[in-house]
């Protein structure tokens, strides 16, 4: 049966394209994946232009002929979708995942997303992204902070690193570059995958 994760926020910059191409990626390694790119800047679709993926990719526009016959869809939306757009969203899916950078500029809008989301009962999680290297504690701080709101969240967190640029330059997953530093930023997306797997 087919799982559609779908990846949105409320706010730019917080690694939801990034985060959608390497779950895509992790679940293709489980089953026919499709990557959706609804996100305007058309990010997941460059990326694959620059190299090749191990899943398929097309944007929202395609969306019947790309879910034909595939297990798992991952769906890139837009940043800041209207209260209606999330609703829809999050009845389409069978997981939302909301990025966010571990920073104060970023708690309040997802603070706010998260009570769109809990007066709808929707399976949504926050993600935290662009964790800053040890010894800092910023990534647990805000996952501590989004819990207290009880504002559900992954255990896993996505680590910042330049990596991501490297593998974007040439078109490919972290998972595919093969270097010890690209292998240690994937250990989180394949963290954070098994996390999903137990959720859908």
């Amino acid at each position: 049966m087919l799982k559609i994760i779908t990846i949105t926020g409320y706010k730019g910059g917080v690694g939801k394209s990034t985060t959608a191409i390497h779950l895509a990626a992790f679940f293709s390694n489980l089953g026919q994946t499709v990557l959706v790119d609804g996100d305007l800047n058309r990010t997941a679709l460059a990326w694959a232009a620059r190299g090749s993926f191990p899943f398929q990719v097309g944007d929202e526009r395609q969306i019947g002929k790309l879910l034909q016959g595939v297990d798992y869809a991952v769906i890139d939306t837009q940043s800041r979708p209207s209260t209606n757009d999330l609703k829809e969203l999050a009845k389409g899916c069978d997981l939302l995942i909301l990025p966010t950078a571990p920073d104060v500029v970023s708690v309040e809008p997802m603070l706010v997303i998260a009570k769109d989301l809990g007066d709808m009962n929707a399976n949504y999680r926050a993600l935290i992204t662009l964790v800053p290297p040890f010894p800092s504690r910023a990534g647990e701080m805000m996952r501590e902070e989004l819990e207290r709101a009880n504002v559900p969240v992954f255990r896993s967190m996505i680590r910042r690193s330049v990596i991501f640029q490297n593998a974007a330059l040439v078109g490919k997953a972290i998972s595919e570059m093969g270097d010890a530093r690209s292998l240690l930023a994937w250990g989180d997306y394949e963290s954070l995958g098994k996390e999903i797997e137990e959720l859908i």
